[in-house]
């Protein structure tokens, strides 16, 4: 079976059912070793993945700010599942993108797209529990916009998407996970947790191809990263970090250091 015909098709699903099914049957496949993972299939562009109509995408800055009361924490849960549906497409193009990688680079992150989907079904069916739907509330296109601006080069998409984009939701789990607590929406908390434990693997596979490719390229991963950050983000990293989480994750103490000086 084509690796990248497969995943391709998952990203280009505009139905939430198919998507969730066609990541789950890449995974089962990959399991079994059934994919080709050198087979040959068009790269192209890709401005807009696969998406239902809604929600409806509006920019970042014009979402409000979500208050304390319960409607605030149903949009902050139906912020979290938006991050998990973008998180299966940003999953999928890194299968499908970059070619002439090593057969684990494609088992690694077809798990990673099976596990955001995990994500986002626990998180859609809670919202179904409180009487809500994905959809109902506007989202915002970051992530994909990072993802679609790195399609140049694997190794900016591993230092940029996992190390940048993923690892900042291990920053602010934690506190979110205190917010819920205090609140009636307690099922969260353990959601959350199950979504942290996947995350920090997310981050570590991240992790892992940064610098396996810093090193077949004879560049220095810190520098490096400080470049890709100036370059795609335009100024440093804002704090505070999960320090521990990051260590899971593989962060070397340079890397530490390095977040912290920011």
């Amino acid at each position: 079976m084509n690796t990248f015909e497969l995943s391709y098709k998952a990203l280009m699903s505009n139905s939430i059912d198919e998507k969730i099914k066609l990541t789950n049957h890449l995974y089962r496949l990959s399991l079994d070793n059934q994919l080709n993972h050198q087979a040959k299939f068009l790269i192209q562009a890709i401005p807009e993945p696969g998406r239902p109509k809604r929600p409806n995408l509006v920019r970042f800055q014009s979402l409000p700010k979500r208050d304390k009361s319960d409607t605030g924490f149903i949009k902050t849960i139906h912020a979290i599942c938006h991050i998990e549906f973008n998180a299966i497409n940003l999953a999928l193009d890194a299968v499908y993108r970059f070619r002439n990688m090593p057969d684990c680079y494609y088992q690694d992150w077809i798990q990673v797209a099976f596990e955001e989907a995990k994500h986002f079904t626990l998180l859609n069916n809670y919202l179904d529990q409180l009487g809500y739907h994905y959809g109902d509330f506007d989202g915002h296109n970051g992530l994909w916009k990072m993802t679609h601006e790195t399609n140049y080069d694997v190794l900016a998409r591993m230092a940029l998407v996992p190390r940048v984009l993923e690892a900042r939701g291990l920053d602010a789990t934690p506190k979110i996970q205190k917010r819920f607590k205090k609140s009636k929406f307690t099922k969260m908390v353990d959601i959350l947790q199950v979504i942290f434990n996947d995350e920090i693997g997310h981050v570590k596979i991240g992790n892992t191809w940064f610098h396996t490719l810093c090193q077949q390229r004879n560049l220095d991963p810190i520098q490096t990263f400080d470049q890709l950050i100036q370059k795609h983000i335009g100024k440093s990293l804002r704090g505070p970090f999960n320090i521990e989480a990051r260590k899971l994750a593989d962060f070397s103490e340079k890397e530490l250091n390095y977040l912290q000086a920011l």
